[in-house]
């Protein structure tokens, strides 16, 4: 059996490729016969707190969120005295999904996958809870072991972060998993009862809670050692603190997704916490009421896990095991590429008016940033795959979408600085100069020197559509000089008509950003042609 076959995925031998050379970011793969099983598929998350149904869409390896609804049933609430179900989050609970079903086969999706975890796992009656379930909805469901939803979570990060190393928190209502992961893969998993909702039945108030916390976290480091690397924070109570951590910091990009937060930050929004009205940070910070209320034993929870762990640095992941489950389906060769780039070139197929010519522009442009790291590179190839894909909106706010798109979409594997420098590009894809004063906050996340580079590279996609003709049709060569300041375009004969008077002006616009001089050439066709 080969490996995609074991994950259940039968593909056929490949057919002789006639695509264009991809270069080293390879063929998008969204669209091959195992990715596209993948592409409208639906999972439910049987929490502690809440029942959740997504339903992924569009590049697998980054996929869209065609559905997303969750439901705050709190089924772990009370379980430790009484070792059951909730019996009101029970109900409503089993609404959700009975719910979550018809919607499914309204959409016409594969059968749901449907996992279940501490709550259900840790109550008397949960076998019974399943059987009413199936009786009901017919929904089969999964009760997972901690260490199973350890890895599940530590793999809705790798779908982020594809090359992550560190310690995955994934903290839900009554419990917390922590996982290793490096070079892809997961490692050690352990699980603990370090869950809100059990938490807040502890007797003692706070200071037994906080003895409980210390005692746990000391056995946890006993059996996973020291992580002195990167801590990925997974689950609603992280980030409703880190939502809380942003109206602290007045951070301008509310995007929770590699959201960074260093000890020192950790500290303050302890104390922020404690000294404000819990209620006033809510409505602040947009966090529900039922999330709100546990926030108080997830910070002292927080507290102590950056104490006794000392990670270099935190980040806040939105996937979890839900994208784990998605990431549990795929073969080896789509979890090794790229999800920004993926999404992209899908971007760029469903909704670019010439599919296939952001590569052509790539290759045109890549001589101003020979000497770029691939971080940077990555970067510039996927300014160009979307550099088109707004065209449909008004001309006078196409700067203005295209911005708000690269900062605010739903896109793995972005630092948040790197969205601006996305969206700054892709600005100057449509304008010479940066929109308005409402993004400067966002402006000041990248440093002058990015902020440099990223109006070069919008100013060269301004310049280089101006050459569009075919995705197989030479666009000409640009050839940079950076230590003497020399610009030079070379066109083949065919491109020629093509560079008229507003495409003199925006190669004009590049070089004065490039603070170089240009000249134009044009290839002889034949004799006496100049």
């Amino acid at each position: 059996m080969t490996p995609d076959m074991a994950n259940g995925i039968s593909e056929p031998a490949p057919a002789l490729d006639r695509t264009p050379d991809w270069g080293s970011f390879g063929r998008p793969l969204f669209d091959d016969p195992g990715a596209r099983a993948l592409s409208h598929v639906g999972v439910v998350d049987v929490g502690s707190n809440s029942v959740r149904m997504v339903v992924f869409d569009g590049a697998a390896r980054s996929p869209a969120y065609f559905y997303n609804e969750k439901i705050m049933c709190a089924l772990g609430a009370g379980l430790s005295e009484t070792g059951r179900l909730n019996p009101q989050g029970r109900t409503r609970a089993i609404s959700a999904l009975n719910r979550f079903q018809h919607i499914a086969r309204g959409l016409d999706l594969p059968p749901l996958r449907v996992v279940a975890t501490a709550a259900v796992r840790d109550a008397e009656d949960g076998p019974e809870f399943c059987a009413e379930v199936l009786r009901e909805t017919g929904l089969v469901i999964q009760v997972i072991d901690g260490r199973e939803e350890a890895r599940l979570s530590a793999q809705g990060v790798l779908l982020g972060w594809p090359g992550a190393y560190g310690l995955i928190c994934d903290i839900g209502g009554s419990s917390m998993e922590l996982a290793e992961i490096g070079q892809g893969q997961v490692g050690k998993r352990i699980t603990s009862d370090l869950g809100p909702l059990k938490l807040r039945d502890i007797p003692g108030g706070r200071r037994g809670r906080k003895a409980q916390i210390k005692s746990v976290m000391e056995e946890l480091r006993g059996q996973l050692g020291p992580q002195r690397d990167r801590l990925f924070l997974v689950g609603g109570s992280w980030r409703a603190i880190a939502r809380i951590d942003m109206v602290r910091r007045d951070y301008p990009l509310r995007v929770l997704h590699e959201y960074r937060m260093s000890i020192a930050d950790i500290q303050k929004t302890a104390r922020y916490i404690e000294q404000n009205d819990l209620e006033e940070l809510r409505g602040q910070a947009g966090v529900s009421s039922a999330r709100a209320a546990l926030v108080p034993f997830a910070i002292d929870v927080l507290m102590r896990l950056i104490r006794v762990f000392k990670p270099k640095d935190i980040a806040v992941s939105s996937y979890g095991i839900r994208e784990g489950l998605l990431y549990d389906q795929m073969p080896q060769r789509l979890r090794d590429r790229d999800p920004l780039i993926e999404a992209c070139h899908f971007a760029e197929a469903k909704d670019a008016r010439l599919p296939g010519f952001g590569t052509q522009l790539y290759d045109f442009l890549m001589p101003l940033f020979k000497s770029a790291p691939p971080s940077k590179t990555r970067l510039v190839r996927a300014a160009c795959l979307l550099h088109d894909v707004s065209w449909r909106a008004h001309p006078d706010y196409r700067a203005e979408i295209c911005f708000d798109n690269a900062t605010r979409a739903n896109l793995g594997g972005l630092k948040h600085s790197e969205r601006v420098f996305l969206g700054v590009a892709l600005q100057h894809r449509y304008r010479n100069k940066r929109v308005g004063d409402r993004f400067q906050p966002l402006y000041n996340l990248l440093d002058e020197k990015d902020a440099k580079a990223a109006e070069i590279l919008g100013k060269a996609m301004r310049f280089g559509a101006m050459l569009w003709m075919r995705t197989d049709g030479p666009l000409g060569e640009l050839h940079w000089q950076p230590k003497k300041r020399r610009l030079k375009l070379t066109l083949p004969p065919e491109a020629e008509p093509l560079y008229g008077e507003v495409a003199q002006a925006r190669l004009g616009a590049l070089a004065d950003s490039l603070e170089a001089e240009f000249e134009v050439r044009f290839k002889k066709n034949r004799p006496g042609k100049t």
